[in-house]
């Protein structure tokens, strides 16, 4: 599933055409994604003006003149490309050409940038919902998500704060939406090997006694800014689905230290370990035992 950097990187290939512009025409081409559409669904977007595209954790939204927000969510498999007339963009280093086949193109918006906006999503994971901007406080899908991760509330004192007292893994703990939003497996392995913090570390040990930031906490957080601003510049990365809106690879795979690399040796400078995986929580994690304590 795609995490913050692959959905900011989806967010800024659509700011461009979609900020500013006019949905001439929202069409639906099915009932349902993951959740049915709202009845009013294409009747609330079309005529609307998209006044800003923003990202909130894992989801995109944009705000509409009318006071309303599109609440967008890429799920396992969605992604959007934007076609703009005689666009005839040459395939990049990282380019994957788009299959002909239009079956998945659930959902379009034709702009008066002159672009059409469309999702695909095979496995139709992804969602879409209007909500008044007044009721997003009150959205079961965005109450009670953490911080953001890059925003500026999110340091090492409120991190030491989130996870005093908590007795589960340090992993666990930041796959926790509660205590920062838009995390997923994949940044949360990269970030702890970035901070040499082991997976199994008891997220506890963030935290003083006074629930004051441990200089490990500061050495995540510093890593967690790190390894998101990398990946986001190298447009995500692309394991299985994730698409850029140009139909472009993320190439951040490329860069990974410890995901999907068990076996390999660990590439921090002099450490000489071996990637290792295990399960936890139902999930992969990926990491170095010799240089994460």
């Amino acid at each position: 599933m795609p995490e913050l950097p692959e959905v900011e990187t989806v967010r800024r290939g659509l700011q461009p055409v979609m900020e500013g512009a006019k949905i001439v025409k929202a069409e639906a081409r099915r009932a349902d994604l993951r959740f049915p559409f709202q009845p009013d669904f294409v009747a609330r977007l079309q005529g609307q003006v998209v006044t800003g595209l923003g990202r909130r954790a894992k989801y995109l939204m944009a705000d509409l003149a009318s006071g309303d927000v599109l609440l967008m969510h890429l799920g396992m498999s969605g992604s959007f490309r934007v076609i703009k007339p005689n666009d005839e963009k040459s395939p990049g280093e990282f380019h994957y050409p788009r299959g002909k086949d239009s079956s998945h193109d659930h959902v379009l918006f034709r702009m008066s940038s002159g672009a059409d906006i469309v999702f695909n999503d095979p496995r139709r994971f992804g969602y879409m919902k209007v909500i008044a901007r007044n009721a997003l406080e009150d959205e079961p899908l965005l109450r009670g998500l953490g911080p953001e991760p890059l925003g500026n509330e999110f340091d090492a004192a409120m991190l030491a704060q989130s996870c005093a007292g908590k007795k589960t893994s340090l992993k666990a703990a930041l796959l926790d939406q509660r205590v920062v939003a838009g995390l997923g497996n994949i940044y949360v392995c990269e970030a702890l090997h970035r901070s040499h913090l082991s997976p199994r570390r008891i997220a506890a040990t963030l935290a003083t006694r006074k629930e004051e930031p441990t200089d490990h906490a500061k050495r995540l957080v510093g890593a967690i800014h790190a390894v998101l601003n990398d990946a986001i510049k190298a447009g995500g990365s692309s394991l299985r689905d994730h698409r850029q809106t140009t139909g472009e690879l993320g190439y951040f795979q490329h860069s990974f230290k410890v995901y999907d690399r068990e076996g390999e040796p660990c590439k921090t400078p002099g450490c000489g370990g071996i990637v290792k995986r295990f399960t936890q929580n139902g999930r992969s994690t990926f990491w170095c035992p010799k240089c994460q304590k």
